[in-house]
């Protein structure tokens, strides 16, 4: 991440994630050996996959039930609640927000995928889209969709969300989500995959007959880069809160957002 969003995640949050200081000492702890912090982590992954995917029930309950807020307010960075504090917030009001921001070009569209903030156009990239053009950065499928699907490959994951764009935010928290789940399973001495979906091994990676140890290290790579191609996200939210200049909804999701994979960059990820 950049250094603007690791300087806003100086301060390790004290959740319930699994994490604790060492006594005089601001460095975060490393993941407890029963795996509940890397499964508190997927369920955030889990809840900002389902919010970029436009899965507006689930983003209603979880700002209903207060999930969201206490989010934000465990994070090191201060981030302005009134917006996530609703108790019966439109579904009908999610949606349009979401698609007016997310979904449809036009003057408020944000792009939710990385390819759209790389500052190099791909080396072999051909488009017929009106709003993008020929030799410039922004197209999409571009090179961090590629980087994204090979990651993807290397655990055997398919992603469910991101409407077939490996490199939108709902496929990559999506993933993270897995990784996380699978290791929170690795740690409680699980070695098999029952998801059926991919990250119970790391074909290509671990090799054949790895044990636990290999596959956690392989897992963990694999968090390592996904986590590292979010740089954008800083660009992003900023974007976000220009467009979303009435509501502030999306505008204090996609800072909530930026500031959760900046500290698990560094406290999560990292700290393993």
């Amino acid at each position: 991440m950049s250094d603007s969003v690791d300087a806003d995640a100086d301060t390790n949050p004290n959740t319930n994630a699994g994490r604790s200081h060492h006594a005089g000492d601001d460095r975060p702890a490393g993941p407890p050996p029963d795996g509940a912090a890397a499964l508190a982590r997927a369920q955030v992954y889990g809840l900002l996959a389902a919010t970029f995917d436009g899965d507006v029930e689930t983003l209603a309950s979880a700002l209903a039930d207060g999930t969201v807020a206490r989010l934000a307010d465990d994070l090191p960075v201060e981030i302005p609640t009134a917006p996530l504090e609703r108790s019966d917030p439109s579904v009908e009001a999610l949606r349009v927000g979401y698609d007016n921001l997310f979904a449809v070009p036009g003057p408020h569209y944000v792009p939710p995928f990385a390819s759209a903030w790389a500052d190099d156009p791909s080396e072999s990239f051909e488009s017929d889209s009106p709003y993008h053009e020929a030799g410039e950065a922004g197209e999409l499928f571009g090179d961090p969709a590629a980087a994204a699907a090979r990651s993807h490959a290397a655990a055997g994951f398919e992603p469910e969300r991101g409407d077939g764009v490996p490199d939108h935010l709902a496929a990559s928290f999506e993933f993270m989500r897995a990784l996380c789940e699978r290791e929170a399973a690795l740690l409680a001495g699980d070695t098999g995959d029952e998801t059926g979906r991919g990250t119970g091994a790391t074909d290509g990676e671990a090799g054949d007959g790895a044990d636990g140890a290999d596959e956690l290290a392989a897992v963990r790579r694999l968090q390592r880069e996904t986590v590292g191609r979010l740089g954008w996200l800083d660009a992003f939210h900023e974007a976000v809160e220009r467009a979303d200049s009435a509501e502030r909804l999306f505008a204090a999701l996609a800072r909530l957002t930026r500031v959760f994979v900046a500290w698990d960059a560094r406290a999560g990820v990292a700290a393993v």
